[in-house]
């Protein structure tokens, strides 16, 4: 019994390590609306190695459509503009010596199109090693079936938990999919 435990535990921690990876890709994704997590991720180029920007500055929203970035150390905030005019979020900063501003315009039509079909690709991506880690799972349950370390019932019943989790996990990611094309559809 303890196989299967084991097989359950280690297929559940990878689906939710699965779940919470398309949860970060997410939140990078724009909206029309200003959030930190827009930026606080991107690396910056400081002290020798490369940094999250969250580590290097405390980074608000006073405004819907505005996010400020305020450096810990000023003297680290050409690097810090450097990093986010050389990112992809298509932001420009506006850098007055102390602090960086980031002006988020509405987004078209166009880029809202792009938008959607990014998190359907991300949605797609976490599904499909969801997917994988079940398929590692079942090989697994079937060599403890071959082994004799489970019988062939508890093997069907591991598979039957497997497949459950599989689709608790694939909904929750389309959940997470739906709120964030909400987002993006009606900011």
């Amino acid at each position: 019994m303890a196989a299967t435990d084991e097989t359950l535990t280690d297929a559940e921690e990878r689906m939710e390590k699965a779940l919470s990876v398309l949860q970060h890709n997410l939140s990078g994704i724009r909206t029309g609306r200003a959030t930190p997590g827009l930026v606080d991720s991107i690396k910056v180029d400081v002290y020798g190695s490369s940094t999250p920007l969250k580590q290097l500055a405390s980074i608000g929203t006073p405004e819907p459509q505005q996010i400020v970035v305020r450096p810990f150390d000023v003297s680290t905030i050409k690097e810090i503009e450097k990093a986010i005019v050389g990112s992809d979020i298509g932001l420009n900063p506006q850098n007055d010596g102390r602090m960086i501003r980031l002006n988020v315009p509405p987004l078209s039509t166009e880029v809202r199109k792009k938008m959607v079909s990014r998190i359907k690709e991300l949605t797609e991506d976490a599904k499909i090693s969801i997917r994988n880690i079940r398929r590692d799972a079942n090989k697994a349950a079937d060599t403890a079936e071959k082994d004799k370390e489970i019988s062939e019932d508890d093997r069907d019943k591991l598979k039957e938990a497997v497949q459950e989790l599989t689709k608790k996990y694939e909904a929750q990611a389309g959940e997470l999919a739906k709120g964030r094309e909400t987002e993006v559809t009606e900011a």
